[in-house]
């Protein structure tokens, strides 16, 4: 059985669900040919392997059969019920730094009310990778606004 802790904010409901980090395991990086696997799968193991060294990082796992940021690879995302999800791309499967940089972000996001972090509180490199932060669809936050309610 799981627990989740609930707590409104803003209007929002925000649940201590873990996130979720998904991987595409479809991403090239160029280097297949030499290493026989694709980009996103050495990416998603280099992650799997750091989540094995550090399980007190709460953290859901998954791989995705093409994310369609081919031009950005390799692409992960990161999300949670009532959160806001974030994209990213550029990460390099062979530096560690970038693994090292997702388990930051996911300890920090998982601190965050509501999932959301300023480009700041990122880590570096994931700062100029970002292809998309998206608000949950029940968002109350400042960055959204109704076009329809604004129309009328």
């Amino acid at each position: 059985m799981q627990c989740y802790n609930v707590t409104l904010w803003g209007g929002l409901r925000v649940t201590g669900a873990q996130p979720t980090l998904s991987i595409c395991t479809t991403c090239r990086d160029g280097l297949e040919a030499r290493l026989e696997t694709r980009g996103g799968v050495r990416l998603a193991a280099h992650v799997v392997e750091e989540h094995a060294r550090r399980p007190e990082i709460p953290m859901k796992l998954r791989g995705i059969r093409c994310m369609s940021q081919c031009k950005r690879s390799c692409i992960v995302s990161l999300g949670a019920p009532g959160k806001f999800t974030y994209v990213f791309g550029d990460l390099d499967p062979a530096d560690k730094t970038h693994v090292a940089a997702l388990f930051e972000l996911v300890e920090k996001y998982t601190k965050s009310v509501d999932g959301f972090l300023d480009r700041r509180e990122r880590p570096d490199i994931l700062q100029a990778s970002i292809l998309g932060r998206f608000p949950p669809l029940e968002s109350q936050s400042h960055l959204v606004s109704d076009l329809q309610a604004k129309a009328s």
